[in-house]
């Protein structure tokens, strides 16, 4: 292509087209062509054949007898990773500005330098001197990290190499760009191409490279789509600026389970582990108040205890106010519903306000019974018993439904202290020192709780 030459490229699916349109024709997306200026190669290098290619081989030959990940020192980083990080490996880990992803891979990086794996701290969005003043308030010592502030992919894979580092951390992606191209960094076409050639810069020479995204108000990672269709793992952190604690989840990892998840505590001294994640999410919670419920979920193989906190309150306006925080408006708006149709229950005249405590989302249905607990228990201003755990997905015909890993959820459970536990009578479930109540539908637990 000659030089000065545009496409118009899909940030959603990737797709290339001629001109601009308001819907792409490849995935049906509306308003997300971007331009993007193409330089002299079309952003495409190395075209032709590499001499220092490696020759296919059998499966069966390739040797595991090598491979090991490294250990980042941070327990919980290491289990969402699936136990560290592997060599030749890419990992995205995005999040809000603020959250503290710089914070989290700069210990990363001191302690990996500790342990005697050389490592690179790449940084366009902060000069050396800004970073060591942040390391300075950590407790790790990054002292011997090696810092870098560039933006230009060639001289960052260039030092990169020269210095021999097996860990490459890119703070951030949408800083990076590439000569190859035109354009400014962060446009979708240097964001995919820089992400493209790091991916194989790493394949090739083996080290691990951990890139920033930073996210859009949609919570997405900026830039395309495909940027998380290239790399091999992708972390999200989250949590709430007002809290302490920060939660890494892993939503795509070709090395370890997805869905699984990290608690940090940020300190005046940067990220600390959270030693017992299980209760940290309890810490705090106060028993004898209605409208309070605790349940179990499941966060990739690990069970977790949140409390559920709801307010019924009669509304001062012609139209209710529902209100969910960390729980989808609209699961709520189901649950309402059911609650009235198959539980008698009025909440016409009633503001109704829901919130998972700790900045947790609840994504999966088995937490339903806990949420209609919890909003029964307000209504009624009857607190529910302190130590009973509420499982169990409830249907639109009000039925209560067992849930998955139930003897794992109710083991967590018992270690933290609970010594009850409401779920579906179809549960066939039992453990020492939990009393087990089965229940067939939401009538029955209507009924138990005003009683």
């Amino acid at each position: 292509m000659s030089k000065g030459h545009s496409v118009f490229r899909c940030s959603e699916c990737g797709a290339e087209q001629p001109k601009w349109g308001g819907r792409c024709e490849a995935c049906g997306a509306w308003n997300t062509l971007v331009e993007e200026p193409v330089g002299r190669t079309g952003g495409r290098a190395d075209t032709g054949p590499s001499p220092s290619g490696s020759p296919p081989v059998r499966l069966s030959t390739v040797g595991a007898a090598g491979f090991a990940r490294w250990q980042t020192g941070l327990r919980e980083f290491d289990f969402v990773l699936g136990g560290g990080l592997v060599p030749g490996s890419v990992v995205l880990v995005g999040g809000e500005p603020g959250i503290g992803k710089s914070t989290l891979l700069l210990q990363c990086a001191a302690r990996l330098e500790q342990a005697g794996i050389r490592t690179l701290y790449v940084s366009g969005e902060e000069s050396p001197d800004q970073i060591r003043l942040r390391a300075e308030r950590l407790t790790v010592d990054a002292g011997a990290v090696h810092v870098l502030g560039e933006t230009r992919l060639e001289a960052i894979v260039y030092h990169a190499r020269a210095l021999g580092a097996r860990v490459v951390l890119v703070d951030s992606i949408q800083t990076t760009y590439t000569d190859e191209l035109e354009g400014a960094p962060g446009n979708v076409g240097q964001v995919r191409e820089c992400a493209a050639r790091l991916m194989r810069f790493a394949k090739e020479a083996g080290p691990a490279v951990l890139l920033v995204g930073h996210v859009t108000k949609g919570g997405g990672i900026a830039g395309p789509k495909t940027l998380e269709h290239i790399v091999d793992t992708v972390l999200y952190f989250e949590g709430e600026s007002t809290l302490d604690h920060r939660i890494l989840r892993a939503v795509k990892n070709r090395f370890g389970s997805v869905d699984e998840i990290g608690v940090f505590e940020m300190t005046s001294a940067g990220l600390v582990p959270v030693a017992d994640p299980a209760a940290a999410f309890l810490a705090g919670r106060t028993t004898g108040v209605s409208g309070s419920a605790v349940t179990a979920l499941m966060e990739g193989t690990r069970p977790m205890l949140v409390e559920i906190q709801a307010l019924a309150a009669r509304s001062g306006f012609g139209t209710p106010q529902r209100v969910a925080t960390g729980l989808d408006h609209r699961r709520l708006a189901v649950l309402l519903a059911v609650l009235e149709r198959r539980g008698g229950m009025a909440f016409a005249a009633l503001d109704v306000f829901v919130n998972v405590t700790g900045g947790v989302r609840l994504l999966e249905p088995s937490t339903d019974l806990a949420v209609m607990a919890a909003l029964v228990s307000s209504v009624h201003d009857r607190p529910l018993p302190a130590d009973a755990v509420f499982l169990g997905e409830v249907g639109l015909g009000g039925e209560i439904r067992p849930v998955a890993a139930v003897e794992r959820r109710l083991s967590e459970a018992a270690r933290q202290g609970f010594r009850q536990v409401f779920l579906s009578a179809r549960s066939r479930v039992s453990l020492p020192g939990l009393d087990v109540v089965g229940m067939d539908g939401i009538g029955d637990l209507a009924r138990r709780l005003a009683a």
